[in-house]
Order: structure tokens, then C-alpha cells, then sequence
């Protein structure tokens, strides 16, 4: 699973790691090089999305390496992940950081396309004296459009599945001392409860302190590493205009809207929020990679933007 806060509120952004084991014995294929390459092997830790998943038309491949690749070796390995969808896409690799590469379509993919990534590491190397000994393989399906557009000033959740409004939600979101991250994360994962405390994201440790929490809450929508989600919150329970409540960083919805809506979202779907005073998340906090425009996507990239293989 992608490592983060299980709290809401929190700090800066963690590097993301992603929610599927790339190995041999599971959702990705390997096969030893023929000749033993000199130096240690380099090799992916996971590679998101899971193969044989469905996910939303937000979602990026992220690819999380188990040693840092050098500047001068990214071309290279950029040129050997190699992705085909059954739409043309155009997109582009990035790395955040020297561990981790992310592919994102120029715009959100299509509904219904299939994606294919062929890391083919064999024999390559990460700049650092290690070269790859497998080839890994995902394939993946993006499914209905499913938004969600989160008004902090307006208090509300407007969700659109294949660009039909669906239904318009109340919320509340951060408060003046802890607010919202702005911009658009792709959900990381879903969860039925989640154990928040507020020492997990560093507001307090305190029991005696007005901000100290430590609950288990329902229908949790996750959506950076550094514990912002959508939730049902027992100190909130009837959110909106009129309560005007603010949360330590997270949106909360109502019981039942909360349920409602953890069964239509999927990994990979957009939530954006807008008018909230903390800027918009850093893309590796998490998935919120169209939190970078293109010409910055592409300021990251050692390759360069290209259309996908066909499928």
C-alpha cells in the first residue's frame, strides 16, 4: 500500500511510494538476464496500478525504484518502460526525485482505454553501477469518469460520472489553523475505517489538547500520503454552510453521504478543491501529478513527451 499519515491534517509532502509489488510471483512478470550483468541488480520496489485493475482517468503509472538512478541514466530508462494504450494518449515520463518515475497522460486518459506498461530493465543501468535483471509488465483499464469538485468556500462536493452531475454533497473542509490542500489528487486508495490520530501527522500528542484525537472513522477516501481524505467525522456529523466547522485538513461529508460516495469513487478518480488558502498539493504527495502543468511535467522528464504504442 502507498505509505502515509492515517490522520488528517499534516505536514509537507512524503515521497509516494505505489500500491503494487512488482515481482515475479505476482502481478508482474520476470525472467533472469541470459548473462549476469556486472555490478549488484537494479530492481523496481512497485509499480501502481496493480495489473488486471481498474482505475480512473487521473491516475498515473508510477514506478518506485529500490535505488536511486542517476540524471545521466534516465533517458535510457525512461526509453525501456515503454506504455501502449488502446487510445492514443499523448504523456510523458517525470521523476519525482531519484527513486521514483511517474507517466501521466498530457490530459486525463479516456474512459475505456486499456494501458500496458513493459518495463524491460533488462540489462540497463541506473547510472550508479547497477543494471536491471528483470522485465515487468502491467496492464491496466481506465474505467468511468467519475469527478468530484470540492468548493471549501461554498461548502459543497459536485460529483460527475462520465460528465453528468451526479449529485451535489455538503461539506466541510480545513479550518483557518489547519487547511485543505487545494488542487487535484487522484484517490490513492479507499479504506472502510481508518485509525486517525492527530500524532500520526504531528498536530498534537497531547490528550489534554484541544486539537488531540484518536478515532477510527468510516468510508475514507484517501487522498495524499500526508493524510488528507474525504470522511465521515463523529466531531462533524452534519457538515456544511451552516455548521461551518473546519476539520484539521480533511473534507467531511455526512454518514450517509460518506457511504454514498465511498461506492462510487476508485483509485485514480480526480477530486480537486479549490478555495483553500494552502496552495495546491506537491504532485509526489501522493498522486497529484496534474497539480503540474505540462510545461512542468515536462521540465521533470529526461525523454520528453511521446504518444503511446499501439495496443
Amino acid at each position: 500500500m502507498l505509505v502515509g499519515a492515517s490522520a488528517c491534517g499534516g505536514g509537507g509532502s512524503d515521497k509516494a511510494s505505489a500500491d503494487a509489488k512488482a515481482s515475479a510471483t505476482s502481478s508482474a512478470s520476470a525472467s533472469p538476464s541470459p548473462t549476469k550483468p556486472a555490478g549488484p541488480p537494479m530492481l523496481l520496489d512497485t509499480i501502481t496500478p496493480q495489473t488486471g485493475t481498474t482505475v480512473g482517468v487521473a491516475m498515473p503509472i508510477s514506478v518506485i525504484f529500490t535505488n536511486p538512478v542517476a540524471s545521466k541514466a534516465r533517458a535510457t530508462v525512461e526509453k525501456h518502460m515503454k506504455v501502449s494504450a488502446s487510445t492514443s494518449v499523448a504523456g510523458a515520463w517525470h521523476w519525482m526525485g531519484d527513486r521514483r518515475a511517474d507517466w501521466r497522460p498530457k490530459t486525463y486518459w479516456p474512459s475505456g482505454t486499456t494501458v500496458k506498461i513493459d518495463a524491460d530493465m533488462t540489462g540497463v543501468s541506473n547510472g550508479n553501477g547497477r543494471y536491471g535483471v528483470h522485465n515487468y509488465t502491467h496492464t491496466f483499464k481506465i474505467g468511468d469518469d467519475v469527478r468530484a469538485d470540492v468548493s471549501v468556500t461554498g461548502h459543497t462536493m459536485k460529483v460527475t460520472k462520465n460528465g453528468a452531475a451526479v449529485r451535489t454533497l455538503s461539506i466541510n473542509a480545513g479550518s483557518a489553523q489547519y487547511p485543505t490542500w487545494d488542487g487535484t489528487m487522484a484517490v490513492i486508495d479507499k479504506q472502510e475505517k481508518v485509525h486517525m490520530t492527530s500524532c500520526s501527522v504531528g498536530i498534537s500528542c497531547d490528550k489534554g489538547s484541544p486539537n488531540y484525537y484518536d478515532l477510527t472513522l468510516p468510508w475514507d477516501i484517501h487522498l495524499t500520503q500526508s493524510g488528507t481524505y474525504v470522511h465521515y467525522s463523529t466531531g462533524d456529523p452534519n457538515p456544511g454552510s451552516g455548521s461551518a466547522r473546519g476539520s484539521h485538513g480533511c473534507v467531511h461529508l455526512s454518514l450517509s453521504d460518506a457511504k454514498w460516495f465511498y461506492g462510487q469513487v476508485k483509485q485514480g478518480d480526480p477530486i480537486t478543491i479549490t478555495g483553500s488558502p494552502r496552495g495546491k498539493a506537491p504532485a509526489d504527495n501522493g498522486y497529484a501529478d496534474f497539480n503540474l502543468d505540462w510545461n512542468q511535467w515536462l521540465a521533470g522528464s529526461a525523454s520528453g513527451e511521446g504518444t503511446t504504442a499501439a495496443l
